[in-house]
C-alpha cells in the first residue's frame, strides 16, 4: 500500500509526487495515457505562460535550470535586481505592454534568480517534472484508467480494470474531466458557457486575409500567432457545438469566416479542439481521504492563460500538508487549510475568466466595455495592475495576522554571506530566517530541527523584519520585528509543523 495514489500524470500531478516524495513519501501515479508524448504538448500547441509565482515553485525546488534549458531559455535574469516581465499577457485579447509593469509597485519585491515569467511547453514541465519523480522513487504506470474508489477511515482504494490501488490518501490531478471528481461524489457548481472557443493547427491558403494577433470583431475573435498555421478563434453560440467531436475542417473554416469577416480558406486540418467558458468548481477540495487538485478542482477557459499556473499553486499548497499529515505529525485541521487557501484562489480565477468572457461579447455593450479597458490598460497603473493580479503577487491566504507580509509568497530574502532562501528551500522543509543580533530564535527552532531549517544572520534587505518563518510551500507563517518574540514564533511553528520533536 502506498501512502498516496495520485490520479493524472500532467503536471500538476507531477509536481505534487514530486512534493510528496521529497518528504519521503511512497507515491504512485497513474496516467490512462499510454504514452507520454502528445502533439498537443509540444510546440506550438502545448505552449504556456509560467507565471512568476509558479517560476519561483521551480527555482525553490532547484528545478529553475533544467526547466529553462527544456524551454529553450538560454539567457539568465540578473539576480541583482528585479527582474522586469518579459510578457504581460492579455485581457479579454487586449495586450498588455510588459514595458508598463510599474516592477517597484508590485509588494515586497527583491532580486531574485526566478524570473518574471517564463514562455515553455508542456513537453517540457513535464519531462522535467517526471525526470525529478523517478529520482525521488515515484513510480508512474501509464495506460491505467480508474472506474472505481472507494474508501473508509483508513483506507482508500481505486480500481483500474482487473487491478486495485490502495493507499492513505489518492489525490485527483486528472483533468478538466475527472474521473475521480465523479466517483468520488465531489459537487461541481458554476455557469455554462457563453462561446465555443477553437485551437487548430492548420494549413491556411491566403494567410494575408487574417491580422496577426488577437482581434475582437464584430462577430466574435481570432487569433493568428508567430506559429505557422496556429489559429485559435472564439463564437458566441452558448457552447452549442458538440465537443464529443473533433471539428471538421469545413466547420472550423465556416467559423473563422464569421468572426473574421473574410472569406479566408482553410485547405488542410492537421490537428484541431474545442473549448467553452463554462466555469466550475468543487464545493470543496476533499471528500473524506480523496482530495483533487487543478482542472479536477476548477474548469474555466483559457482567457488568461491561468489554468496550469493554478494548478501548480494548488499542488504546492497541498503537498507538504499531506506528507506532514502521513507522517503524522501534521497539527489538527492541517489538510483542511488546502481547501480553505486554495478555493478562494480557484473562485477568483473563475471570476477573472468570466468578466473577459463577458468583455469579449460582440454586442454593443461589451464593445463599450472594451474602450474603457483598453484606456486602463494603456496606463502604467492599469497594466500594473493586471499584471499584479495575473503573476500571483498579490495573492495573500488569510492565515490571521495582520503583518502585511504573512500569508503572501516570500519574497527571495538573501544573507549577507549570499545564501537565498530559494537555496534554503530546495529540500523541501519550511525555514526560519532569523536576523537578529543575538540569534534570539536559534534555540526554538532546534525543537523542529527535521521539519524546518534554520538560518540566522544580518540580510542584505530585511524589509525592517527580524525574523520570518516560511512554510514549505514558500508563503510566510509568520514575521517578528526587530526583536522578535520567541513565544509568538513558537505558536506559529506548532500551529503550522506540529508539536517540537524535542
Amino acid at each position: 500500500m502506498h501512502d498516496v495514489v495520485i490520479v493524472g500524470a500532467g503536471p500538476v500531478g507531477l509536481f505534487l509526487a514530486c512534493e510528496l516524495g521529497l518528504a519521503g513519501c511512497s507515491v504512485l501515479v497513474l496516467e490512462r495515457e499510454p504514452e507520454p508524448r502528445s502533439p498537443w504538448k509540444a510546440e506550438p500547441l502545448g505552449m504556456r505562460g509560467l507565471s512568476a509565482t509558479s517560476v519561483e515553485a521551480f527555482y525553490r525546488r532547484g528545478m529553475l535550470h533544467p526547466l529553462l534549458k527544456a524551454s529553450g531559455v538560454d539567457d539568465y535574469p540578473d539576480a541583482e535586481e528585479p527582474a522586469p516581465p518579459r510578457g504581460a499577457g492579455h485581457f479579454a485579447g487586449m495586450m498588455l505592454d510588459p514595458a508598463k509593469v510599474d516592477v517597484a509597485a508590485l509588494p515586497f519585491r527583491l532580486p531574485s534568480p526566478a524570473m518574471e515569467g517564463v514562455m515553455t511547453n508542456l513537453e517540457a514541465v513535464e519531462s522535467v517534472l517526471s525526470e525529478r519523480a523517478s529520482m525521488l522513487g515515484v513510480e508512474v504506470r501509464r495506460g491505467v484508467t480508474v472506474s472505481a474508489i472507494a474508501q473508509d477511515d483508513e483506507i482508500v482504494v481505486a480500481r483500474a480494470g482487473e487491478h486495485e490501488y490502495a493507499a492513505r490518501w489518492l489525490v485527483g490531478c486528472d483533468g478538466g474531466r475527472s474521473a475521480v471528481r465523479g466517483l468520488a461524489g465531489f459537487d461541481f457548481v458554476g455557469t455554462e458557457p457563453q462561446f465555443t472557443g477553437y485551437i487548430a493547427l492548420a494549413t491556411i491558403a491566403d494567410p494575408e486575409k487574417l491580422r496577426p494577433g488577437f482581434n475582437l470583431t464584430p462577430t466574435g475573435m481570432y487569433l493568428r500567432t508567430p506559429a505557422e498555421g496556429y489559429i485559435g478563434m472564439l463564437e458566441f453560440d452558448g457552447g452549442s457545438f458538440d465537443r464529443s467531436q473533433r471539428p471538421a475542417r469545413e466547420h472550423l473554416q465556416a467559423v473563422l469566416r464569421r468572426v473574421s469577416g473574410t472569406d479566408v480558406t482553410l485547405s488542410d486540418v492537421r490537428l484541431a479542439s474545442s473549448f467553452t467558458d463554462r466555469a466550475m468548481q468543487t464545493t470543496t477540495y476533499r471528500q473524506g481521504r480523496v482530495l483533487l487538485a487543478g482542472d479536477a478542482a476548477h474548469i474555466h477557459s483559457p482567457l488568461g492563460a491561468q489554468g496550469l499556473n493554478l494548478g501548480l499553486g494548488d499542488a504546492m499548497n497541498l503537498g507538504w500538508k499531506l506528507a506532514a499529515t502521513v507522517h503524522g505529525y501534521a497539527p489538527d485541521g492541517l489538510v483542511d487549510t488546502y481547501t480553505r487557501e486554495r478555493r478562494p484562489i480557484g473562485a477568483w480565477v473563475l471570476d477573472w475568466t468570466r468578466a473577459q468572457a463577458a468583455a469579449m461579447r460582440p454586442d454593443p455593450h461589451a464593445q463599450a466595455i472594451q474602450a474603457v479597458i483598453r484606456d486602463l490598460i494603456g496606463t502604467r497603473d492599469g497594466t500594473t495592475y493586471v499584471y499584479d493580479k495575473t503573476s500571483g503577487s498579490s495573492i495573500r491566504y488569510d492565515l490571521g495576522s495582520d503583518q502585511p507580509l504573512v500569508g503572501r509568497n516570500t519574497p527571495d530574502l538573501r544573507l549577507e554571506d549570499g545564501t537565498r532562501l530559494g537555496d534554503l528551500m530546495q529540500d523541501g522543509r519550511g525555514v526560519a530566517l532569523d536576523f537578529s543580533i543575538d540569534r534570539r530564535l536559534h534555540a526554538s527552532a532546534m525543537g523542529w530541527g527535521t521539519r524546518m531549517r534554520y538560518a540566522a544572520g544580518p540580510a542584505r534587505n530585511d524589509l525592517g523584519l527580524g525574523a520570518v518563518l516560511v512554510r514549505p510551500d514558500g508563503i510566510v507563517a509568520w514575521a517578528g520585528d526587530r526583536e522578535p518574540d520567541r513565544e509568538a514564533f513558537e505558536r506559529a511553528a506548532g500551529h503550522w509543523f506540529g508539536r517540537p520533536e524535542i
